[in-house]
């Protein structure tokens, strides 16, 4: 497309010292892009990374499809997870469906109290969901017996519990009515286990207990407050959901995990969408400086171009296009280096300045996630040396359409 000699003269173009690559305008135009890549890239790095997250700790132990009854408790679980898996929908999409009992509790231990969530789990159901993220301390899920609990680790520190030391949950669920009133009821168990998943809502504030334990406690009876499907494609629950809606009897109600999560999903998608058009404009200022940088450098050789006006589009193209190239392989490579960091980064600047820049407590998260994707980096890099293409077009028509007898004239 390009010939030699036009290669040789948009080159050195670039090389000038006052005007092109030399000149501030253009300098601010290849920064600009690469600034802009590199912050659109770590961005959306760390949006993938937050949905991942959402999806492999906070849906991952939630359940990506969930069953309630209206009622408050369902009390024939298994029967209705035998009639769940007969249907050829339900039975293709799971990986499994487990039963639970839940209830909001406060727990104290050596004169320290925390509110918290009890969830009964079958152990073998709960070890089966911890994932490799998760650290387990003390005996394995599946040695925990009917009167134990695993407890958050985070939450654990904060009562001062330590494995084997018993603690107090009190709940207003299955309260005994006195001649002095309705008294809470409070049961004392052993904490055998902690866990760390490094999602600060479950190592706050959640208790795992064996199924039996938990309906004993919550005095349901053998019943459970809901059950959780577990998909082998998290992103698709339409049909599963669709198809508990249409076979399950009346007074069933049936959640998804965006339904569970909307505010959280919602906010996520629209900070994303919105981040990457903010961003997008440091880019596009960039390639609109490129417009400012080559109309300068058309005046600047006006000469030149009177005496060969036949290949200067091509050769201003060239110019202004081989800045958006470089801005957008710089800012790539310094994009997926600080995204595939972000972490250790952020501990380093935490550490300098002696701030908690990533507050576990607001983020529900005790690390920064991050995620590349190839297809949105490489896009991200295709748009931004898109747009430098297009700010040459003006520039490179301009320069083509330069009048030499007029330029002489004026000479």
């Amino acid at each position: 497309m390009f010939t030699k000699l036009e290669r040789k003269i948009a080159f050195r173009y670039l090389a000038a010292k006052r005007r092109g690559f030399g000149s501030v305008v253009s300098w601010v135009s290849l920064i600009g892009i690469m600034l802009g890549v590199a912050t659109l890239i770590v961005v959306m790095s760390v949006m993938g990374g937050f949905h991942d997250t959402l999806l492999s700790r906070i849906v991952g132990m939630n359940g990506h499809v969930v069953v309630y009854h209206q009622d408050g408790a369902i009390a024939d679980y298994d029967f209705l997870i035998d009639k769940m898996k007969q249907s050829k929908v339900v039975a293709k999409s799971i990986t499994s469906i487990v039963p639970i009992a839940e209830g909001q509790i406060m727990v104290t231990a050596n004169g320290n109290n925390s509110g918290a969530m009890v969830r009964g789990i079958r152990m073998s159901d709960f070890e089966h969901k911890v994932n490799s993220g998760t650290r387990v301390y003390g005996k394995k899920p599946s040695e925990i017996k009917d009167g134990e609990l695993v407890m958050g680790a985070t939450l654990a520190r904060k009562l001062g519990a330590h494995m084997g030391d018993n603690v107090s949950l009190v709940s207003a669920n299955g309260a005994t009515p006195t001649a002095f009133g309705t008294m809470p009821r409070i049961m004392s168990y052993p904490v055998m286990t902690s866990f760390f998943m490094g999602m600060y809502e479950y190592d706050s504030g959640y208790i795992f207990m064996p199924l039996e334990t938990a309906q004993k406690y919550l005095n349901i009876g053998d019943s459970v407050t809901h059950i959780d499907l577990f998909l082998k494609d998290p992103e698709n629950t339409d049909a599963v959901r669709d198809t508990l809606i249409n076979t399950l009897p009346d007074g069933y109600v049936v959640r998804d995990w965006r339904d569970l999560n909307r505010g959280f999903v919602g906010a996520l998608q629209v900070e994303s969408n919105v981040m990457f058009l903010i961003l997008m404009l440091i880019v596009i200022v960039a390639a609109f400086n490129i417009v400012s940088s080559l109309v300068m450098l058309v005046k600047d050789k006006s000469r030149d171009i009177a005496v060969s006006r036949r290949s200067m589009m091509r050769i201003f193209m060239l110019s202004g296009t081989s800045i958006g190239v470089i801005g957008a392989l710089l800012g790539t490579v310094l994009g997926v280096v600080v995204a595939v960091y972000i972490e250790p980064i952020r501990q380093f600047f935490q550490w300098a300045t002696g701030r908690d820049l990533f507050p576990a407590e607001l983020y529900y998260l005790s690390e920064l996630p991050s995620k590349l994707v190839p297809v949105t980096v490489i896009g991200i890099a295709v748009i931004a040396i898109a747009l430098a293409f297009l700010a040459t077009i003006y520039p490179a028509w301009k320069a083509a359409n330069t009048d030499p007898v007029e330029v002489l004239r004026n000479e």
